[in-house]
C-alpha cells in the first residue's frame, strides 16, 4: 500500500444505543475526556462507514470512560459535515470522520470549497481501510482481470461500468483501470451504488466498481462475478480474489478514513486521543468486527497519518483530472 504503512487485519448494524456503552472508566476531574465527545460522521446513518464509525465509537467510549456519540451530517458528499467539524471547537470534544474523499480527492475535485483539507484539520489517526470490487455482469464473457482487459480492447467503447458518482473512489477506481490496462470503456455515474448495482444485475451496465461488502456479498449469491480488488494486495476479507494489482503493477485505490479533530488540537489532547485510539484499534475485537464488513483495522501515529494524507493528494490529483471529474 502506498504511503504511510498499513496496519493490522482483522457485524451488525449497531443502533446508537448499542455502539455508546456504558462508561467502565471514571476519568478524573480534569483529564481529557472528562465529559461526552460528539463524534461527526459525514455521511448518512445505515451504511458500512456508519456502522464502522459506531463500532469504533463504541469501543471508544469502553475505553476512555466517556460516551462518544455518532452525528450524521450528510451532504455534499461527506462536505457538509467536514466543514461543521472544521468549524468546531478544538477542545477535543467534537471529533470526526475524515478520509479519502474529503482530504484527499476534494482538494481536486472541488473548484472551491468551504475548508482547507489540510490547514483545518488536526489528523490523530488513521483508522481502517476498505478496497472496492471490480465486479462483472454474468454475460460478461470474462472470467479474470486478463480476459476483461482483453476482451475490452477488442471492442473499443463498447463496454460501460458504473460507479456511485463522479469524483468518488469508485469513479477513480475504474479510471486507473482505464489509464493502466489502456482499454476504452465509458463511465456511468448513478446517484449512488444501489441504483448501479441494479442496472449491473440487469445488464444494462456490464462492470462496476463498488466498495466491497455489498458487491461480495452479490458475487458470493452468484449474481455478478468478481474480477479483482483494488488494494495493492488481495484482502484478507475475500483472499481468494486477486487484486488488480497482479496484473496492473501500482494498481492501489482503497476508501481510508481518519479520526480528525479541528485544528490546534491541543498536544495532550492529540497525545491522549493517539494512544486510545491504537488501543483500540489494535483490539481484536474491533479487528473481528471490521473485518466482518470488508474492512481493516489500522492505525498510524498523528505525523504518519498527516504524511499518508499528503501522499495520497499527491498521487491521487492527476488520476482525477484525466477523468475529468470537476465540481464548480
Amino acid at each position: 500500500m502506498t504511503g504511510a504503512s498499513r496496519i493490522g487485519r482483522r457485524g451488525l448494524m449497531v443502533g446508537m444505543a448499542g455502539a455508546i456503552t456504558a462508561p467502565a472508566i471514571v476519568r478524573a476531574d480534569g483529564e481529557y475526556p472528562n465529559r461526552p465527545v460528539r463524534y461527526i460522521n459525514p455521511f448518512p446513518a445505515g451504511g458500512p462507514t456508519d456502522t464502522l464509525s459506531r463500532l469504533f465509537c463504541g469501543k471508544m467510549s469502553e475505553l476512555s470512560g466517556q460516551q462518544w456519540v455518532v452525528e450524521n451530517r450528510g451532504g455534499s458528499g461527506g462536505n457538509v459535515g467536514v466543514d461543521v467539524l472544521a468549524k468546531s471547537e478544538p477542545d477535543g470534544y467534537t471529533l470526526g470522520l475524515g478520509g479519502i474523499s474529503s482530504h484527499a480527492i476534494a482538494p481536486t475535485l472541488y473548484t472551491k470549497l468551504p475548508f482547507d483539507p489540510r490547514k483545518d484539520f488536526t489528523f490523530v489517526s488513521t483508522m481502517w481501510w476498505l478496497p472496492n470490487l471490480l465486479a462483472v455482469n454474468l454475460d460478461v464473457g470474462a472470467k479474470s482481470t486478463s480476459e476483461l482487459i482483453e476482451l475490452t480492447r477488442a471492442h473499443p467503447g463498447k463496454y460501460s461500468y458504473g460507479s456511485a458518482g463522479a469524483g468518488t473512489t469508485l469513479h477513480l477506481s475504474g479510471e486507473l483501470f482505464k489509464m493502466l490496462a489502456k482499454v476504452d470503456i465509458l463511465h456511468v455515474p448513478y446517484r449512488g451504488a444501489a441504483p448501479a448495482m441494479q442496472d449491473l444485475l440487469a445488464g444494462q451496465i456490464q462492470m462496476m466498481f463498488d466498495n466491497i461488502p455489498g458487491t461480495l456479498t452479490q458475487s458470493r449469491a452468484g449474481k455478478v462475478r468478481p474480477i479483482a480488488v483494488t488494494s495493492a494486495k488481495r484482502t484478507p476479507v475475500a483472499p481468494d480474489i486477486p487484486s488488480l494489482a497482479e496484473i496492473l503493477p501500482g494498481f492501489d485505490i482503497v476508501s481510508w478514513t481518519t479520526l480528525t479533530g479541528p485544528a490546534n488540537l491541543s498536544t495532550k489532547v492529540i497525545e491522549r486521543l493517539s494512544a486510545l485510539s491504537k488501543k483500540a484499534l489494535e483490539s481484536d475485537e474491533i479487528k473481528a468486527k471490521f473485518a466482518d464488513l470488508g474492512a481493516t483495522a489500522w492505525w498510524n501515529s498523528p505525523p504518519d497519518t498527516l504524511a499518508y494524507r499528503d501522499s495520497e493528494q499527491t498521487r491521487l490529483a492527476p488520476i482525477i483530472r484525466a477523468s475529468g471529474a470537476r465540481v464548480d
